[in-house]
């Protein structure tokens, strides 16, 4: 079959690899649908994230069931399903807790030795804690949002719910990349009654509006931070979503964050100096989120997905075959592209 490899900074290639096959009676084989390119790729894109050359790589992936081991019971042959990012068991102590990303019998999608969700196929390990299905008769057109349910949509939900986002909150989104604008999404959703979303590309500030932005910052350090406090009276958000996981982020998030206020992050952090731990002690500032736990919130917002109260299909904005994966990776990292879906 083949999948999406890279072997070192800007070398993506599409090649033959082994046919995706059972190995444990724990397994699935899922045909890949759709997969996608994830902002956190590019950091192995850029060589800053090390990965072994010929190394599988993606993520984000939904497709159909072709092959289940003797122990699955969740899903069958021919059940379209949807990846969350990260696969587990489901029954461990920290899945149980909604910790699904620390399981230990877990891992991510193009670890050494596992496939990749940008190829034909993928074996899924722990099938039945991983996978989630689509009640089948779905409408195909919400392909793209189901996929979006993969890692971005539910990893801006993690960072709202990490910032406390409620009803009435004044929320501010630093990063406008497709985690961004799901986490405005997100908090849109959750009732937050304004939503700064900070940014400068006026394609993506279109689209965080779409999902309920209520303000557009396009100012970016010290600016930025006086932008948002004249926005909200001098006070600052009560809920800031840190997605990008920079220290120039980082900055833009502590500044912009009111007293008694918290920060959720889930921008993977990149050359991110320590908090500053007297500062957030004497304002009363909360930090929490990390790594999103997308299994557990998938039902969630699958539903919400088919009841048509929610789409996050926007964030995608190009669509590639398998074998012009290269190219989608070059588009993002260019940003001529949000992100881009890759069809096998």
């Amino acid at each position: 079959m083949r999948a999406t490899t890279i072997h070192g900074p800007g070398d993506i290639r599409v090649e033959q690899v082994p046919d995706a096959a059972l190995q444990e009676p724990t397994d699935a084989v899922v045909r890949v649908e759709l997969a996608c390119v994830c902002g956190s790729d590019l950091w192995a894109y850029r060589g800053v994230s090390k990965r072994r050359p010929g190394q599988r790589i993606g993520h984000e992936f939904v497709g159909e069931v072709v092959d289940v081991g003797s122990e699955v019971t969740s899903v069958r042959v021919g059940d379209r399903v949807i990846a969350p990012f990260m696969w587990s068991d489901g029954t461990c102590a920290y899945c149980v807790a909604g910790v699904h990303t620390s399981c230990p019998q877990g891992g991510m999608w193009g670890k050494r030795g596992y496939d990749g969700g940008q190829g034909e196929a993928v074996r899924v390990p722990q099938a039945d804690g991983t996978l989630v299905s689509v009640p089948r008769g779905a409408d195909a057109k919400l392909l793209p949002a189901f996929l979006s349910l993969s890692d971005v949509m539910g990893t801006g939900h993690h960072a709202a719910l990490a910032a406390g986002v409620v009803p009435g909150s004044v929320v501010a989104v630093v990063g406008d990349g497709a985690v961004g604008l799901c986490g405005v999404l997100a908090a849109k959703r959750l009732g937050a009654e304004r939503v700064i979303a900070l940014g400068r590309h006026e394609d993506r500030a279109a689209v965080a509006r779409l999902f309920g932005a209520t303000d557009q910052v396009a100012e970016r350090g010290e600016a930025a931070i006086e932008r948002v406090k004249e926005l909200t009276g001098g006070l600052g958000a009560s809920a800031v979503l840190e997605c990008v996981g920079t220290g120039p982020s980082w900055e833009t998030a502590l500044g912009i964050v009111r007293d008694g206020g918290r920060i959720g992050y889930v921008g993977v952090p990149h050359g991110m100096p320590g908090l500053p731990m007297n500062d957030l002690f004497d304002r009363n500032v909360g930090v929490g989120g990390g790594v999103a736990p997308t299994r557990r919130y998938l039902p969630e917002l699958l539903a919400d997905v088919l009841a048509g109260r929610l789409d996050p299909s926007p964030v995608f904005d190009r669509t590639v075959p398998l074998d012009e994966v290269a190219d989608a990776y070059r588009a993002m990292e260019d940003r001529t592209a949000l992100k881009v879906v890759v069809k096998p």
